[in-house]
């Protein structure tokens, strides 16, 4: 929160008015008195310059429209998730198509896409098998992403993360 009024202990201020003209450098108390006579309120700008500068304006509407500012701009921002794309080494044609559509799908949006294949019991002895099938999952979505995680094997997985080759994402 930044300091307004009483709370401003300068001895000179560069004082701006709630227009947006520059009054000049003016004593504290008087940029104090000029803010109160006007019904409004004396709020430290930039404490750094020599001297500070301060600005009379309404602090309740000037933090309100600040805050709109905050949210409209939180609204526009895409937040980029990672999306988790699960099968086994053994997966039927079909199956694999389908996790390719939604592969596909989450990339366009903008999104990761994590894809995890999952070994269990004896199946661990075949991990070539599951990295190849990360390769064809790769090769087949080659135009559409680029690698963030290269495939590596994470205890009973193997994993490999994608990103949106988009340059816009």
């Amino acid at each position: 929160m930044p300091l307004m009024n009483e709370r401003i202990h300068a001895k000179e201020l560069r004082v701006i008015a709630d227009d947006g003209t520059n009054l000049g450098i003016l004593d504290t108390a008087e940029a104090k008195r000029i803010a109160s006579e006007k019904g409004l309120d004396l709020v430290l700008i930039s404490p750094d310059q020599k001297p500070p500068v301060a600005k009379i304006l309404d602090y309740g509407k000037f933090k309100f429209e600040n805050d709109k500012k905050a949210r409209e701009a939180r609204k526009k921002q895409h937040t980029v998730e990672i999306k988790e794309i699960k099968m086994r080494y053994k997966i039927d044609v079909h199956d694999y198509n389908v996790r390719l559509k939604s592969a596909t799908k989450f990339l366009q949006a903008g999104n990761k896409v994590k894809v995890v294949i999952m070994l269990k019991g004896r199946e661990t002895q075949h991990m070539s098998m599951a990295f190849d099938l990360l390769n064809r999952f790769k090769e087949d979505l080659k135009d559409l992403a680029i690698i963030d995680k290269k495939p590596s094997a994470e205890g009973r997985n193997v994993t490999m993360i994608l990103a949106s080759d988009a340059p816009n994402n």
